[in-house]
């Protein structure tokens, strides 16, 4: 068993304000995804500038941010948000959603295709390459708070972790990090450098994170006031990770058979 290395998720107090790891861990998500984009964009033909990445990381930050937070109190805290509305608020305690950030940014990337005059399709494809490290920051987050930990194990590296009592556990956010975080990145950087059709790369990335999300689910405790929907083994997670393989999969399908493919791959 290791020992779970317990940090303060408090970074550093400055007067009356905390600076939380978790936000911290966010933040550098963002820089990375920003930094990655600005190097795309500046390949020779790839239709984007740098004052519209720009744009486009406030508008992901946006997406993010209020469907992360919306999806995560309305699919797994409903009853905290009706017992006090200011809990949807407090993003410092922790709770995002990754299926409600999807759905956020999903509606974020087509108000700024709008704005931009471009493909809706274009800038997922854009996008859907530079979320892997934001999602690796993230779970890192969640390890530092020790938040969504794993189930029980008698594996040499299962944890111990705050507030989950005396078995040790799982650590279902590292495993998230390696795979929704480390090894989807590698997938996404190695299919979009190569000549694509649309609705691939946003396809890939679909069917990518809804595979390791289901896979790290069957390590993962179930949310305590949730628990398993079906079966002693199905659980929220799986219920809304399953979908997106299956959505991915029939949109790389049709981006195949439509064979539209680019000009230029969105290499990173």
């Amino acid at each position: 068993m290791l020992t779970y290395p317990k940090i303060d998720p408090v970074l550093i107090h400055i007067g009356p304000v905390s600076v939380h790891w978790y936000g911290v861990m966010y933040l550098l998500g963002f820089i990375a995804g920003l930094w990655l984009a600005k190097v795309r964009a500046r390949k020779p033909g790839s239709g984007w500038t740098v004052d519209q990445v720009d744009d486009l990381l406030v508008y992901i930050v946006l997406g993010i941010i209020l469907g992360g937070r919306i999806g995560y109190v309305f699919i797994y805290h409903i009853d905290l948000f009706f017992q006090n509305p200011l809990y949807l608020f407090k993003i410092w305690q922790g709770g995002m959603s990754f299926h409600g950030g999807f759905i956020g940014v999903t509606v974020a990337l087509w108000l700024f295709a709008r704005k931009h005059n471009k493909k809706w399709i274009d800038v997922g494809d854009f996008t859907a390459p530079l979320i892997p490290p934001g999602l690796a920051f993230g779970r890192l987050g969640n390890f530092i708070n020790g938040e969504l930990w794993g189930r029980t194990t008698d594996v040499p590296w299962g944890m111990v972790f705050p507030n989950a009592g005396n078995l040790p556990r799982h650590p279902s956010q590292l495993y998230q990090f390696a795979g929704e975080g480390v090894l989807l990145f590698i997938l996404m950087w190695w299919f979009s450098s190569k000549p694509r059709p649309r609705y691939a790369v946003t396809a890939m990335f679909m069917i990518g994170y809804g595979a390791f999300r289901t896979m790290a689910e069957f390590f993962r405790q179930p949310d305590a006031q949730l628990g398993f929907l079906a079966f002693d083994f199905l659980t929220m997670g799986m219920l809304l990770s399953v979908p997106m393989v299956v959505i991915g999969t029939a949109l790389m399908i049709y981006a195949y058979q439509k064979g539209e493919l680019r000009q230029k791959p969105n290499k990173l």
